[in-house]
């Protein structure tokens, strides 16, 4: 009873940090949007703050990458726009397409016309159309900053992975301890420059024990996708 209990409670944990995550952007959300200033306008139809189920599935998805560096990135003090207090970072919705911006930038983008507004801040991911969420490559850099879990590529492997393969253990230069399988992973090379993120197919202790050709991290994206998928980003 004792191991049960104890297996609920880890399954439970990542679900209260996000509800607390989520308690506190909606108390920002409200500050930002109920006449803090004069100046502040709606959001557009176009561009707006994501609902409570697509804001619990951006987070689900980040915190799979970053574990609870997600509140970092959630409270993160902004550094852009023209205001001398930008406030934090929030995050939009824009034709389907979800993008983490600056509180600041989202005040102006509000004045521009939603047929001209092409794109603000930075894009993490987007919607299907069925509603299920996806981390996209322009993510990356977010990533990199908080990510739990790492591994790194040998030099000879880089390419193979930048054309959009999986990452197997003849690969693997170094890799982080306590990955467990299907974890969210960062992909660096030796060098530590971030080449894109996947899953995690073994843990740690497996993928010591594997032959080089074992299946090591399964490729969700990589920076070759811009040059190999330009009219999708």
């Amino acid at each position: 009873m004792v191991m049960a209990k104890s297996s609920s409670s880890a399954l439970l944990l990542p679900f209260i940090f996000i509800t607390s995550i989520h308690g506190r952007l909606d108390e920002r959300e409200r500050s930002l949007h109920t006449g803090r200033t004069a100046t502040t306008v709606s959001p557009l139809p176009d561009m707006r703050p994501l609902d409570e189920s697509e804001t619990t599935q951006v987070f689900e998805k980040l915190y799979k990458f970053t574990s609870n560096n997600l509140k970092n990135i959630v409270e993160s003090p902004s550094h852009e726009g023209l205001d001398q207090n930008p406030g934090r970072y929030c995050f939009r919705l824009h034709k389907n397409r979800v993008y983490y911006v600056s509180e600041s930038l989202v005040k102006r983008a509000t004045n521009i016309k939603r047929e001209n507004l092409v794109a603000f801040g930075t894009n993490i991911g987007k919607f299907t159309k069925s509603g299920k969420f996806h981390l996209t490559i322009q993510a990356l850099n977010l990533l990199a900053a908080n990510a739990k879990h790492k591994v790194w590529l040998k030099p000879t492997s880089e390419m193979s992975f930048l054309y959009g393969n999986d990452v197997i253990k003849g690969g693997l230069g170094r890799i982080t301890d306590n990955i467990n399988a299907y974890d969210g992973v960062v992909v660096f090379s030796m060098s530590d420059v971030p080449l894109g993120f996947g899953i995690a197919a073994k843990s740690t202790q497996d993928c010591r024990k594997m032959d080089p050709n074992g299946l090591v991290v399964i490729r969700q994206a990589d920076t070759g996708e811009y040059l190999r998928n330009q009219e999708d980003l």
